[in-house]
This record gives C-alpha cells, sequence and structure tokens, in this order.
C-alpha cells in the first residue's frame, strides 16, 4: 500500500519581490512499512519535502496523499488531526518540554486525543512500553536537562511512536549527535522501524547515515535526482560487531 504519493508538487516561497522555489515538480511515492532517506546538501529542498508529507505546509501546486488523504483539500482542524493521528515527529533539536519527565514527555501527545482518547491507564502503559523500548526505563522521571544528548533522542523517538502513527518524520535526527550515539539512534530507528512496521522518513545530507535506508530519494535543487531502493545493511546485533555500552 502507498502510503505518501506526491505528484508534481511545488512550493514557491514569495521573498520580497522575487519567488524561491524549493521544490519544482517532485514526483515519488513510499510504501507502508518502508525506512526512507531523503538525501541532499542544505537548500536542496529536503526539510520542505518533510514539511509537507507530516502536513505543517502545502504545496503551491500538485497532489499529495498522506495515507489516502489529499491535504491540499483539507482545512486547517483536519490537517491538525492528520498530523496528531497519523505522523509522528522527531526533531533534530529534540523539542522535549524542560518541566516535563522522561514520561510525561512520552505521553504528551496522547492528552491531546479527542477523539478515541485512550485512558490514564492507557496512556500510562503505552508511554512505559515504548520508553523500554526505547532503553530508558531507569531514566524515567528524568527531566530533560538530566539526559544525555542521545538520551534526549531517545525520548523523542519513543514520543514520536506513542499514538501508533502510520509515519514517522525525522530531519536530520542525528546532526546534534556524535557519530558513536548517532549510529545507536539508527540502529534503534531500524529495530523499531521492523518491530512496528511503521513507515520512518528521514532527511540527511550523510552518507553513513544514508545507507541505513532501504529507500534513497535524492534531492537536488528542488527535484529528485534519483529514486533507488537498496539493500539494507544487517542491524549491528547481525553484523557480529561489539555495541559499546550504553549510556549512563
Amino acid at each position: 500500500m502507498r502510503i505518501i504519493e506526491m505528484k508534481n508538487v511545488r512550493k514557491d516561497y514569495p521573498l520580497g519581490e522575487t519567488t524561491v522555489s524549493a521544490l519544482k515538480g517532485v514526483d515519488f511515492s513510499v510504501d507502508e512499512g518502508d525506512l526512507l532517506s531523503v538525501v541532499g546538501p542544505s537548500g536542496s529542498g529536503k526539510t520542505t519535502l518533510l514539511n509537507i508529507i507530516g502536513c505543517i505546509d502545502k504545496p503551491s501546486s500538485g497532489e499529495v496523499r498522506i495515507a489516502g488523504h489529499d491535504i491540499t483539500a483539507l482545512g486547517d482542524n483536519a490537517l491538525t488531526d492528520l498530523r496528531l493521528y497519523t505522523v509522528g515527529f522527531i526533531f533534530q533539536s529534540f523539542n522535549l518540554i524542560p518541566v516535563l519527565d522522561v514520561r510525561e514527555n512520552v505521553e504528551f501527545p496522547l492528552l491531546l486525543m479527542k477523539t478515541d482518547a485512550p485512558s490514564k491507564t492507557q496512556i500510562r502503559e503505552r508511554a512505559e512500553k515504548l520508553i523500554e523500548e526505547v532503553g530508558l526505563t531507569s531514566q524515567i522521571k528524568q527531566r530533560p536537562a538530566e539526559l544525555s544528548g542521545g538520551q534526549r533522542q531517545r525520548v523523542a523517538i519513543a514520543r514520536a511512536l506513542v499514538t501508533n502513527p502510520k509515519i514517522v518524520l525525522a530531519d536530520e535526527p542525528t546532526a546534534n549527535l556524535d557519530s558513536d550515539t548517532g549510529f545507536k539512534i539508527l540502529e534503534l530507528m531500524r529495530s523499531l522501524n521492523e518491530q512496528h512496521k511503521t513507515t520512518f522518513v528521514f532527511s540527511t545530507h550523510d552518507p553513513d547515515v544514508m545507507q541505513y535506508a532501504r529507500h534513497v530519494v535524492k534531492i537536488r535543487d528542488g527535484l529528485i535526482a534519483s529514486d533507488d531502493l537498496t539493500p539494507r545493511p544487517p542491524l549491528l546485533k547481525e553484523r557480529g560487531r561489539k555495541s559499546k555500552p550504553a549510556e549512563k
């Protein structure tokens, strides 16, 4: 099943008396359960593409269908619901709420739900299950300032998954992490993608990051330069390499 479909998508931004074209007629699709890397240099249109997929922005022209919904035909309230129930976001700056602890940060999206809202017990159980999956049970009562960068990114991943979204978007998810921590985050994303069958779409300009994807879309100057399916490398545990101890 196609979870994302884009046809001849353009996005133009007014800049004074001129117009900047961030996307210039993009065509591509993503299957449900895929692990897609959008690759390109700064200014290539990666973030604009993710913003449109995440219903943060609308295209200037063209067709975009997210989980079967034509986003160009939806009003603001419907787009807000689509973001809440269908899309999870992992930000490179984490965007955690400083005054909330790990569990409260992960629970937060569930508290926003009005339709089919889970009970307090269901909210806590769902959050604690995902916190365990990302390896942070022992840090569950700590606040973001007490966590390392890698741990904060793990909280962000758990928060993105807590609503059972069909799509998770990550804009440069390892940009603010050292290489070893970034490697562990990518391994975690791969593992969760395979476990939950959630579609992951992440942007990067780092060749070491893009190798974790099965589907690689390269974008340059607002156009798709290539769209390839590639064999995914084995996970760390399958390669026989010894991982470093988990962060304290």
